[in-house]
């Protein structure tokens, strides 16, 4: 009899349409005593042993699945698409009767569907620079990176050595000659495609022809260094790359790729991952409560481990109905930073999605521009663009997170996400003044001041304390020009750094 019911439903595999689900087990892991029973790199361990909030450094979460999990949905005849770690549960593609089959099977809690949103890929529209003056250094970045008080952070050095940024997206056609420059080519220390399962994130072939176009905009964005043309905002910090969403699918953005994705992110020992993705189709915003959503709940798990999340708010427009809300997960995860778009004037972009979470947390938290903001063209390779949307608007702020990282890495996830919000544009001295409406949460980001907070001008190296190190600082600087109170070393005020800071120095010392 059984034989005969495995075999009815492995032929109606043949014949019958598949779905992705998601299937739940018991979890028999022991919990590890070593890191070398998980997966982790000795980076991952790192960061955590500097941001994790979680008790130790490692959990049942971080051990792989045994074998015996995906032998036991395979049993049905289901093919396997991917696994989850921290969820303890296997997606993959079943007829109603293999799933109706899973669920009779010891060990499996439950089979859901996998959750799927649609994702509309923004226009490409070519630019010659209105974004910048030509021959500066930023190029078109330069209006989108001042305004979020970037550029001053990278005149005090910061400007994400020693970070290491995951992105999760369509895939990166990392071929333009902003990531090829000799003298500064983009450093990618892992990647990997979930869709096709193996280790190249670029265009392949059985590819659609714009599977690739989103992802190279927000890698342009943040990691691009060609001088005088396009500079990205964090240029000299480090990629983790995740391929996880199908364009060419009728509903390409699948959540179970998205929480591999993250767990992959998270165990090379990356600082930060940010998506630009997200997730409504199947959620209401009932739903989006910080507990319900599987992206939601895998990026708080992600920032409990330590790692710094930025998110997309949507596009789906805002009114001002405070009542109302039109965000995506996993915007609404406890300690994601959600960010919403503006021009480069300062307006709020129509597009971008309002708040509140279901249970009345602000949400955008942060804006930056997200209207023509200046990337590299996707498939030109020497071409820059302007493309809109919170898409973009995002990898703007993990770019000044990284920078802010690379100034303050004594900053835990809360920390981080408590300055960045008190030091934004509707914030007043420090004081939280969130957007009663829900569209611009707390104001445009000062990536400058979110890394200044906390310590005086004199502290020149951030570290909470005015020393030789300072002094060293000074020294190195001395001579440089620049605009008051922006130019690290200046202490005075001036604009020069000069005997009047030393004195400044001097007298704050210790």
């Amino acid at each position: 009899m059984l034989i005969a019911t495995i075999t009815a439903v492995l032929l109606s595999a043949l014949t019958e349409p598949t779905t992705p689900v998601w299937v739940w087990l018991e979890d028999s892991r022991l919990a590890p005593t070593n890191v070398r029973e998980t997966v982790l790199t000795d980076r991952a361990i790192a960061r955590r042993a500097l941001r994790r909030t979680q008790p130790g450094l490692f959990d049942t979460r971080d051990v792989p699945l045994p074998a015996k999990c995906a032998a036991l949905v395979e049993s049905v005849g289901v093919h396997v698409r991917t696994q989850s770690r921290w969820l303890c549960a296997v997606s993959a593609d079943a007829t109603a009767r293999q799933v109706a089959a899973m669920r009779r099977i010891p060990g499996v809690l439950r089979v859901e569907p996998v959750r799927r949103g649609r994702m509309r890929v923004p226009d490409e529209v070519p630019t010659n620079g209105d974004g910048g003056i030509a021959g500066t250094f930023y190029g078109v970045s330069e209006a989108q990176l001042e305004q979020i008080d970037l550029v001053a952070l990278h005149e005090w050095g910061h400007t994400g050595t020693g970070v290491t940024i995951g992105i999760l997206d369509t895939g990166f056609n990392r071929v333009h000659e902003a990531f090829t420059n000799p003298a500064h080519p983009l450093e990618v220390l892992a990647e990997w495609d979930f869709i096709n399962n193996d280790g190249n994130t670029g265009i392949q072939s059985g590819d659609d022809p714009n599977q690739h176009k989103h992802g190279t905009w927000i890698l342009g964005t943040i990691g691009a260094y060609l001088p005088g043309t396009v500079v990205g905002g964090a240029f000299d910090a480090k990629f983790v790359l995740a391929k996880t969403e199908d364009y060419a699918t009728e509903t390409p953005i699948e959540e179970d790729y998205y929480a591999a994705g993250l767990e992959f992110i998270e165990a090379h020992g990356a600082d930060l991952a940010t998506s630009s993705l997200g997730y409504i189709d199947w959620y209401t915003q009932a739903d989006l409560d910080g507990l319900t959503a599987v992206t939601t709940i895998a990026v708080n798990i992600a920032t409990a481990n330590g790692l710094v999340c930025i998110t997309a708010a949507g596009n789906s427009g805002h009114d001002a109905d405070p009542a109302t809300s039109s965000i995506i997960a996993p915007a609404d995860a406890f300690d994601v930073i959600t960010c919403g778009a503006v021009d480069v004037a300062g307006a709020m972009a129509g597009f971008s999605s309002s708040g509140p979470t279901a249970d009345g947390r602000v949400k955008p938290e942060v804006l930056a521009c997200g209207v023509a903001t200046a990337t590299v063209h996707s498939t030109n390779t020497t071409g820059t663009a302007g493309v809109s949307g919170t898409s973009l608007s995002t990898p703007l702020v993990a770019a000044a997170t990284a920078c802010i990282l690379h100034a303050r890495p004594d900053y835990s996830v809360a920390q981080l996400r408590a300055a960045l919000m008190a030091t934004a544009s509707r914030s007043v001295g420090g004081v939280l003044n969130p957007d009663p409406l829900f569209v611009e949460g707390h104001g445009i980001i000062s990536a400058f001041d979110t890394a200044l907070r906390g310590r005086t001008v004199a502290d020149l190296n951030l570290d909470g304390r005015i020393d030789g190190a300072d002094l060293t600082v000074l020294i190195s600087r001395w001579g440089t020009v620049g605009t008051p109170g922006r130019v690290w070393g200046d202490i005075s005020g001036d604009g020069l750094v000069d005997g009047l800071d030393a004195t400044a120095l001097l007298s704050s010392w210790g």
